[in-house]
Protein backbone atom coordinates (compact mmCIF):
# COMPACT_ATOMS: atom_id res chain seq x y z
CA UNK A 1 0.00 0.00 0.00
CA UNK A 2 2.29 2.73 -1.21
CA UNK A 3 1.68 5.96 -3.02
CA UNK A 4 3.92 7.96 -5.26
CA UNK A 5 5.24 11.20 -3.79
CA UNK A 6 2.92 13.93 -5.14
CA UNK A 7 4.34 16.25 -7.75
CA UNK A 8 3.96 20.05 -7.33
CA UNK A 9 1.18 19.90 -9.93
CA UNK A 10 -0.63 17.20 -7.93
CA UNK A 11 -0.21 19.21 -4.74
CA UNK A 12 -1.76 22.24 -6.43
CA UNK A 13 -4.59 20.08 -7.79
CA UNK A 14 -5.27 18.67 -4.33
CA UNK A 15 -5.23 22.13 -2.82
CA UNK A 16 -7.90 23.30 -5.25
CA UNK A 17 -10.01 20.27 -4.31
CA UNK A 18 -9.94 21.09 -0.60
CA UNK A 19 -13.06 22.50 0.97
CA UNK A 20 -13.07 26.27 1.15
CA UNK A 21 -11.30 27.65 4.20
CA UNK A 22 -8.56 25.00 4.19
CA UNK A 23 -6.52 26.23 1.20
CA UNK A 24 -3.97 28.11 3.29
CA UNK A 25 -3.62 25.48 6.01
CA UNK A 26 -0.06 24.19 6.38
CA UNK A 27 -0.41 20.40 6.40
CA UNK A 28 2.90 20.10 8.24
CA UNK A 29 1.65 22.09 11.21
CA UNK A 30 -1.90 20.82 11.76
CA UNK A 31 -2.46 18.58 14.79
CA UNK A 32 -2.53 14.83 14.15
CA UNK A 33 -4.83 13.37 16.80
CA UNK A 34 -5.17 9.66 17.43
CA UNK A 35 -6.85 8.01 14.43
CA UNK A 36 -5.78 10.50 11.75
CA UNK A 37 -4.98 8.84 8.40
CA UNK A 38 -1.59 10.10 7.22
CA UNK A 39 0.88 9.73 4.36
CA UNK A 40 4.59 9.35 5.13
CA UNK A 41 7.15 11.69 3.54
CA UNK A 42 10.32 9.65 4.17
CA UNK A 43 11.64 6.09 3.95
CA UNK A 44 11.90 3.92 7.05
CA UNK A 45 13.63 0.67 7.89
CA UNK A 46 11.70 -1.95 9.86
CA UNK A 47 14.45 -4.40 10.70
CA UNK A 48 15.97 -5.21 7.31
CA UNK A 49 12.85 -4.23 5.44
CA UNK A 50 12.61 -0.90 3.61
CA UNK A 51 9.33 0.97 4.01
CA UNK A 52 9.16 3.54 1.18
CA UNK A 53 7.85 7.05 1.51
CA UNK A 54 4.26 7.60 0.46
CA UNK A 55 2.91 4.77 2.63
CA UNK A 56 -0.53 5.34 4.15
CA UNK A 57 -1.03 4.70 7.86
CA UNK A 58 -3.06 5.77 10.87
CA UNK A 59 -1.80 7.65 13.94
CA UNK A 60 -1.76 5.34 16.95
CA UNK A 61 -0.31 7.75 19.53
CA UNK A 62 1.89 10.80 20.05
CA UNK A 63 5.29 9.95 21.56
CA UNK A 64 8.72 11.54 22.00
CA UNK A 65 7.88 14.56 19.90
CA UNK A 66 6.57 12.43 17.02
CA UNK A 67 3.97 9.76 16.33
CA UNK A 68 3.61 6.00 16.26
CA UNK A 69 1.87 5.18 12.97
CA UNK A 70 0.05 1.89 12.36
CA UNK A 71 0.75 0.62 8.83
CA UNK A 72 -1.15 -2.39 7.49
CA UNK A 73 1.14 -5.38 7.02
CA UNK A 74 4.02 -3.66 8.81
CA UNK A 75 2.98 -2.73 12.33
CA UNK A 76 3.78 0.48 14.20
CA UNK A 77 6.63 2.76 13.13
CA UNK A 78 7.70 6.07 14.65
CA UNK A 79 7.80 9.26 12.53
CA UNK A 80 8.64 12.86 13.36
CA UNK A 81 5.88 15.41 12.80
CA UNK A 82 7.45 16.89 9.66
CA UNK A 83 7.61 13.37 8.16
CA UNK A 84 3.80 13.07 8.06
CA UNK A 85 0.91 14.86 6.38
CA UNK A 86 -2.84 14.18 6.56
CA UNK A 87 -3.65 11.83 3.70
CA UNK A 88 -6.38 13.89 2.00
CA UNK A 89 -8.65 16.89 2.59
CA UNK A 90 -11.13 14.87 4.64
CA UNK A 91 -8.33 13.85 7.00
CA UNK A 92 -7.16 17.46 7.25
CA UNK A 93 -10.67 18.41 8.36
CA UNK A 94 -10.75 15.45 10.75
CA UNK A 95 -7.47 16.45 12.39
CA UNK A 96 -8.39 20.11 12.78
CA UNK A 97 -11.90 19.41 14.02
CA UNK A 98 -10.86 16.72 16.46
CA UNK A 99 -8.17 18.94 18.00
CA UNK A 100 -10.56 21.92 18.14
CA UNK A 101 -13.31 19.81 19.70
CA UNK A 102 -10.90 18.51 22.34
CA UNK A 103 -9.83 22.04 23.25
CA UNK A 104 -13.41 23.32 23.33
CA UNK A 105 -15.13 20.51 25.22
CA UNK A 106 -12.43 19.17 27.54
CA UNK A 107 -13.67 21.55 30.30
CA UNK A 108 -17.12 19.93 29.94
CA UNK A 109 -15.94 16.59 31.36
CA UNK A 110 -18.04 15.50 34.33
CA UNK A 111 -16.38 12.15 35.13
CA UNK A 112 -12.83 10.76 34.86
CA UNK A 113 -11.45 7.31 35.61
CA UNK A 114 -7.99 5.75 35.48
CA UNK A 115 -8.41 2.40 33.74
CA UNK A 116 -6.25 -0.34 32.21
CA UNK A 117 -3.30 -1.97 33.94
CA UNK A 118 -3.16 0.79 36.58
CA UNK A 119 -6.65 -0.16 37.74
CA UNK A 120 -6.06 -3.90 37.43
CA UNK A 121 -2.97 -3.96 39.67
CA UNK A 122 -0.89 -5.12 36.69
CA UNK A 123 1.10 -1.96 35.91
CA UNK A 124 4.87 -1.74 35.76
CA UNK A 125 7.27 1.14 35.20
CA UNK A 126 6.60 1.15 31.44
CA UNK A 127 2.80 1.06 31.69
CA UNK A 128 0.83 3.98 30.30
CA UNK A 129 -1.79 5.85 32.29
CA UNK A 130 -5.09 5.49 30.43
CA UNK A 131 -8.04 7.69 31.31
CA UNK A 132 -11.67 7.33 30.26
CA UNK A 133 -14.50 9.61 31.16
CA UNK A 134 -17.74 11.33 30.28
CA UNK A 135 -18.48 14.85 29.06
CA UNK A 136 -21.67 16.79 28.45
CA UNK A 137 -22.53 18.92 25.46
CA UNK A 138 -23.61 22.47 26.37
CA UNK A 139 -27.16 23.10 25.25
CA UNK A 140 -26.30 25.11 22.07
CA UNK A 141 -24.18 22.18 20.81
CA UNK A 142 -27.31 20.06 20.51
CA UNK A 143 -28.73 22.23 17.72
CA UNK A 144 -27.73 23.22 14.18
CA UNK A 145 -26.38 21.21 11.27
CA UNK A 146 -22.92 20.47 12.65
CA UNK A 147 -22.30 16.88 13.73
CA UNK A 148 -22.80 16.41 17.45
CA UNK A 149 -19.55 15.50 19.18
CA UNK A 150 -19.78 12.02 20.67
CA UNK A 151 -16.12 11.42 21.56
CA UNK A 152 -13.16 13.40 22.83
CA UNK A 153 -9.71 11.86 22.33
CA UNK A 154 -6.42 13.42 23.38
CA UNK A 155 -3.63 13.82 20.83
CA UNK A 156 -1.69 10.89 22.30
CA UNK A 157 -4.78 8.66 22.57
CA UNK A 158 -4.37 8.17 26.33
CA UNK A 159 -7.54 10.09 27.30
CA UNK A 160 -10.95 9.18 25.87
CA UNK A 161 -14.23 10.79 26.90
CA UNK A 162 -17.71 9.79 25.70
CA UNK A 163 -20.67 12.13 25.48
CA UNK A 164 -23.10 11.47 28.35
CA UNK A 165 -25.87 9.86 26.31
CA UNK A 166 -23.39 7.73 24.33
CA UNK A 167 -21.87 6.46 27.57
CA UNK A 168 -25.34 5.49 28.82
CA UNK A 169 -26.17 3.67 25.58
CA UNK A 170 -22.87 1.77 25.72
CA UNK A 171 -23.40 0.84 29.36
CA UNK A 172 -26.87 -0.52 28.54
CA UNK A 173 -25.17 -2.86 26.05
CA UNK A 174 -22.83 -4.02 28.86
CA UNK A 175 -19.83 -2.62 27.00
CA UNK A 176 -16.78 -3.72 29.06
CA UNK A 177 -14.87 -0.44 28.68
CA UNK A 178 -17.85 1.64 29.77
CA UNK A 179 -18.76 -0.52 32.76
CA UNK A 180 -15.13 -0.56 33.85
CA UNK A 181 -15.04 3.25 33.66
CA UNK A 182 -18.12 3.47 35.91
CA UNK A 183 -17.18 0.83 38.50
CA UNK A 184 -13.42 0.96 39.11
CA UNK A 185 -12.57 2.60 42.46
CA UNK A 186 -10.74 5.48 40.75
CA UNK A 187 -13.96 6.83 39.16
CA UNK A 188 -14.26 10.48 40.15
CA UNK A 189 -17.06 12.92 39.32
CA UNK A 190 -16.08 16.56 38.78
CA UNK A 191 -19.68 17.73 38.42
CA UNK A 192 -23.04 16.75 39.87
CA UNK A 193 -23.94 15.29 36.46
CA UNK A 194 -21.10 12.82 36.88
CA UNK A 195 -22.33 12.04 40.40
CA UNK A 196 -25.78 11.26 39.00
CA UNK A 197 -24.26 8.85 36.50
CA UNK A 198 -22.26 7.03 39.19
CA UNK A 199 -25.33 6.89 41.44
CA UNK A 200 -27.30 5.10 38.72
CA UNK A 201 -24.56 2.76 37.50
CA UNK A 202 -26.20 -0.36 38.97
CA UNK A 203 -29.01 0.17 36.44
CA UNK A 204 -26.64 -0.96 33.69
CA UNK A 205 -25.57 -4.26 35.29
CA UNK A 206 -27.26 -7.43 34.08
CA UNK A 207 -26.53 -10.98 32.97
CA UNK A 208 -25.71 -9.48 29.57
CA UNK A 209 -22.13 -9.05 30.74
CA UNK A 210 -21.80 -12.84 30.31
CA UNK A 211 -21.71 -12.25 26.56
CA UNK A 212 -20.01 -8.88 26.37
CA UNK A 213 -17.23 -9.83 28.80
CA UNK A 214 -16.84 -13.61 28.95
CA UNK A 215 -18.00 -14.89 25.58
CA UNK A 216 -16.45 -11.92 23.80
CA UNK A 217 -13.07 -12.60 25.42
CA UNK A 218 -13.24 -16.31 24.55
CA UNK A 219 -14.03 -15.58 20.91
CA UNK A 220 -11.23 -13.02 20.64
CA UNK A 221 -8.71 -15.41 22.17
CA UNK A 222 -9.75 -18.03 19.64
CA UNK A 223 -9.22 -15.54 16.80
CA UNK A 224 -5.80 -14.60 18.15
CA UNK A 225 -4.83 -18.26 18.31
CA UNK A 226 -5.85 -18.72 14.67
CA UNK A 227 -3.71 -15.70 13.76
CA UNK A 228 -0.77 -17.26 15.56
CA UNK A 229 -1.24 -20.49 13.62
CA UNK A 230 -1.36 -18.56 10.36
CA UNK A 231 2.08 -17.14 11.13
CA UNK A 232 3.80 -20.36 12.21
CA UNK A 233 4.33 -21.96 8.79
CA UNK A 234 3.50 -19.00 6.57
CA UNK A 235 7.05 -18.25 5.45
CA UNK A 236 7.66 -21.93 4.69
CA UNK A 237 4.49 -22.09 2.59
CA UNK A 238 5.53 -18.97 0.66
CA UNK A 239 8.92 -20.58 0.02
CA UNK A 240 7.27 -23.73 -1.37
CA UNK A 241 5.12 -21.65 -3.71
CA UNK A 242 8.25 -20.22 -5.34
CA UNK A 243 9.24 -23.67 -6.63
CA UNK A 244 9.09 -24.55 -10.33
CA UNK A 245 6.49 -25.66 -11.06
CA UNK A 246 4.45 -24.22 -8.21
CA UNK A 247 2.86 -27.00 -6.12
CA UNK A 248 -0.91 -27.33 -6.06
CA UNK A 249 -3.12 -26.57 -3.08
CA UNK A 250 -3.41 -30.30 -2.35
CA UNK A 251 0.37 -30.77 -2.49
CA UNK A 252 1.07 -27.84 -0.16
CA UNK A 253 -1.60 -29.10 2.23
CA UNK A 254 -0.04 -32.57 2.17
CA UNK A 255 3.42 -31.20 3.03
CA UNK A 256 1.99 -29.00 5.74
CA UNK A 257 0.05 -31.81 7.39
CA UNK A 258 3.25 -33.89 7.49
CA UNK A 259 5.12 -31.29 9.59
CA UNK A 260 2.28 -29.86 11.67
CA UNK A 261 2.86 -30.32 15.41
CA UNK A 262 -0.89 -30.62 15.95
CA UNK A 263 -2.30 -34.10 16.06
CA UNK A 264 -5.44 -35.08 14.14
CA UNK A 265 -7.70 -38.15 14.50
CA UNK A 266 -6.93 -39.35 10.96
CA UNK A 267 -4.61 -38.38 8.07
CA UNK A 268 -7.70 -37.11 6.24
CA UNK A 269 -8.52 -34.80 9.13
CA UNK A 270 -4.93 -33.53 9.16
CA UNK A 271 -5.10 -32.81 5.43
CA UNK A 272 -8.41 -30.98 5.83
CA UNK A 273 -6.96 -28.89 8.68
CA UNK A 274 -4.00 -27.92 6.49
CA UNK A 275 -6.29 -26.91 3.62
CA UNK A 276 -8.32 -24.82 6.03
CA UNK A 277 -5.11 -23.18 7.24
CA UNK A 278 -4.10 -22.28 3.67
CA UNK A 279 -7.50 -20.77 2.97
CA UNK A 280 -7.26 -18.75 6.16
CA UNK A 281 -3.81 -17.59 5.07
CA UNK A 282 -4.83 -16.17 1.72
CA UNK A 283 -8.03 -14.76 3.21
CA UNK A 284 -5.96 -12.96 5.84
CA UNK A 285 -3.55 -11.55 3.25
CA UNK A 286 -6.49 -10.46 1.12
CA UNK A 287 -8.11 -8.71 4.09
CA UNK A 288 -4.83 -6.84 4.68
CA UNK A 289 -4.75 -5.71 1.06
CA UNK A 290 -1.52 -7.62 0.38
CA UNK A 291 -2.99 -9.81 -2.38
CA UNK A 292 -5.52 -8.77 -5.00
CA UNK A 293 -7.92 -11.71 -4.63
CA UNK A 294 -9.05 -14.16 -1.98
CA UNK A 295 -7.80 -17.33 -3.70
CA UNK A 296 -4.83 -19.70 -3.94
CA UNK A 297 -3.70 -18.36 -7.34
CA UNK A 298 -3.29 -14.87 -5.84
CA UNK A 299 -1.25 -16.39 -3.00
CA UNK A 300 1.10 -17.99 -5.55
CA UNK A 301 1.56 -14.69 -7.40
CA UNK A 302 2.24 -12.96 -4.09
CA UNK A 303 4.87 -15.53 -3.05
CA UNK A 304 6.66 -15.37 -6.40
CA UNK A 305 6.47 -11.59 -6.71
CA UNK A 306 8.77 -10.80 -3.80
CA UNK A 307 6.32 -8.19 -2.55
CA UNK A 308 5.60 -6.72 0.86
CA UNK A 309 5.59 -9.36 3.58
CA UNK A 310 3.16 -9.41 6.53
CA UNK A 311 4.44 -9.13 10.09
CA UNK A 312 6.31 -12.04 11.60
CA UNK A 313 4.86 -14.49 14.10
CA UNK A 314 6.57 -12.59 16.91
CA UNK A 315 4.83 -9.36 15.92
CA UNK A 316 1.51 -11.14 15.75
CA UNK A 317 1.69 -12.11 19.40
CA UNK A 318 -1.05 -9.93 20.91
CA UNK A 319 -0.30 -7.62 23.81
CA UNK A 320 -3.90 -7.77 24.99
CA UNK A 321 -4.14 -11.56 25.49
CA UNK A 322 -3.82 -11.16 29.24
CA UNK A 323 -6.61 -8.58 29.25
CA UNK A 324 -8.95 -11.01 27.48
CA UNK A 325 -8.27 -13.67 30.09
CA UNK A 326 -8.80 -11.04 32.78
CA UNK A 327 -12.23 -10.29 31.28
CA UNK A 328 -13.24 -13.93 31.68
CA UNK A 329 -12.19 -13.89 35.35
CA UNK A 330 -13.92 -10.56 35.95
CA UNK A 331 -17.17 -11.69 34.31
CA UNK A 332 -17.23 -14.91 36.35
CA UNK A 333 -16.77 -13.10 39.64
CA UNK A 334 -19.27 -10.36 38.80
CA UNK A 335 -21.96 -12.85 37.78
CA UNK A 336 -21.31 -14.98 40.85
CA UNK A 337 -20.93 -12.30 43.53
CA UNK A 338 -22.99 -9.46 42.07
CA UNK A 339 -20.10 -7.00 42.41
CA UNK A 340 -16.98 -6.55 40.26
CA UNK A 341 -13.40 -7.05 41.41
CA UNK A 342 -11.07 -5.27 39.00
CA UNK A 343 -7.72 -5.57 40.78
CA UNK A 344 -6.13 -8.96 40.21
CA UNK A 345 -4.46 -10.79 43.09
CA UNK A 346 -2.90 -14.09 44.02
CA UNK A 347 -2.28 -16.83 41.46
CA UNK A 348 -4.34 -15.18 38.71
CA UNK A 349 -2.30 -11.97 39.06
CA UNK A 350 0.96 -13.90 38.71
CA UNK A 351 -0.40 -15.72 35.66
CA UNK A 352 -1.62 -12.51 34.03
CA UNK A 353 1.75 -10.83 34.58
CA UNK A 354 3.50 -13.81 32.97
CA UNK A 355 1.15 -13.59 29.99
CA UNK A 356 1.69 -9.83 29.71
CA UNK A 357 5.47 -10.35 29.73
CA UNK A 358 5.19 -12.82 26.85
CA UNK A 359 6.27 -15.84 28.91
CA UNK A 360 3.12 -17.87 28.14
CA UNK A 361 2.35 -19.22 24.64
CA UNK A 362 -0.88 -17.92 23.23
CA UNK A 363 -2.36 -21.41 22.99
CA UNK A 364 -1.76 -21.86 26.73
CA UNK A 365 -3.72 -18.64 27.32
CA UNK A 366 -6.57 -20.10 25.30
CA UNK A 367 -6.40 -23.32 27.32
CA UNK A 368 -6.53 -21.25 30.51
CA UNK A 369 -9.67 -19.52 29.23
CA UNK A 370 -11.24 -22.82 28.16
CA UNK A 371 -10.56 -24.24 31.61
CA UNK A 372 -12.43 -21.28 33.12
CA UNK A 373 -15.39 -21.64 30.74
CA UNK A 374 -17.42 -24.13 32.87
CA UNK A 375 -17.19 -21.83 35.91
CA UNK A 376 -18.24 -18.88 33.74
CA UNK A 377 -21.24 -20.83 32.42
CA UNK A 378 -22.28 -21.90 35.91
CA UNK A 379 -21.91 -18.35 37.25
CA UNK A 380 -24.18 -17.14 34.45
CA UNK A 381 -26.76 -19.84 35.14
CA UNK A 382 -26.89 -19.19 38.88
CA UNK A 383 -26.40 -15.42 38.85
CA UNK A 384 -28.78 -13.25 40.85
CA UNK A 385 -28.19 -10.32 38.48
CA UNK A 386 -31.22 -9.20 36.46
CA UNK A 387 -31.59 -10.57 32.96
CA UNK A 388 -31.73 -7.09 31.44
CA UNK A 389 -30.54 -3.62 32.47
CA UNK A 390 -33.02 -1.14 33.94
CA UNK A 391 -33.98 0.90 30.88
CA UNK A 392 -36.46 2.97 32.89
CA UNK A 393 -33.76 4.27 35.26
CA UNK A 394 -31.48 4.99 32.32
CA UNK A 395 -34.23 6.91 30.53
CA UNK A 396 -34.98 9.01 33.62
CA UNK A 397 -31.28 9.74 34.05
CA UNK A 398 -30.95 11.03 30.48
CA UNK A 399 -34.04 13.21 30.83
CA UNK A 400 -32.75 14.63 34.11
CA UNK A 401 -29.39 15.36 32.47
CA UNK A 402 -31.09 17.17 29.58
CA UNK A 403 -33.19 19.29 31.91
CA UNK A 404 -30.10 20.24 33.93
CA UNK A 405 -28.17 21.29 30.83
CA UNK A 406 -31.11 23.42 29.70
CA UNK A 407 -31.43 25.01 33.16
CA UNK A 408 -27.75 25.95 33.35
CA UNK A 409 -27.80 27.50 29.90
CA UNK A 410 -31.05 29.44 30.33
CA UNK A 411 -30.09 30.66 33.81
CA UNK A 412 -26.58 31.57 32.54
CA UNK A 413 -24.99 29.80 35.47
CA UNK A 414 -21.20 30.06 35.77
CA UNK A 415 -19.22 27.24 34.18
CA UNK A 416 -18.55 25.50 30.85
CA UNK A 417 -22.13 24.21 30.64
CA UNK A 418 -23.63 27.63 31.28
CA UNK A 419 -22.28 31.16 30.95
CA UNK A 420 -18.77 30.09 29.87
CA UNK A 421 -19.95 27.45 27.41
CA UNK A 422 -17.70 27.14 24.32
CA UNK A 423 -19.12 28.40 21.06
CA UNK A 424 -20.55 25.53 19.00
CA UNK A 425 -19.30 24.94 15.44
CA UNK A 426 -21.25 26.67 12.69
CA UNK A 427 -21.76 25.11 9.25
CA UNK A 428 -21.72 27.77 6.54
CA UNK A 429 -21.64 25.46 3.50
CA UNK A 430 -21.77 21.78 2.63
CA UNK A 431 -18.21 20.48 2.91
CA UNK A 432 -16.56 17.78 0.83
CA UNK A 433 -16.28 14.63 2.96
CA UNK A 434 -13.75 12.94 0.69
Amino acid sequence: MTRETPTPEQDRSEATARPRGYEQVDRLSVPLPHGTEVTTRVERLAGERRIPQGVVGRVARARDGGFDVQIVGVGELWYARDELVPRKPGQLQFALRRAATWDALRPCAVLETIVGSQAWGLANESSDVDVRGVFCLPLPWHFGLADKAKDLVSADGSHTFWEFSKAVEQALRADPNTLEMLFVPSARASDVLGEWLLAEREAFVSKALFGSFGRYAMSQLDKLTRSQRLAEHRDLVLEWLCEEPAPSLDEVARRLSAISPRTAPTPEDALLASKTYLKQLYRSLSDQGLIEANDFAALIRYARGGGQRPPSARELRPKNAYNLLRLVVLATGWLKDGVPTFEASGAIKARLLDIKAGHVPLEDVLRDAEALAPELEEAHRASALPSLPDYGRADRLLRRMGEELARRWVMREPGPLGREAPTPPIVEEKEDAS
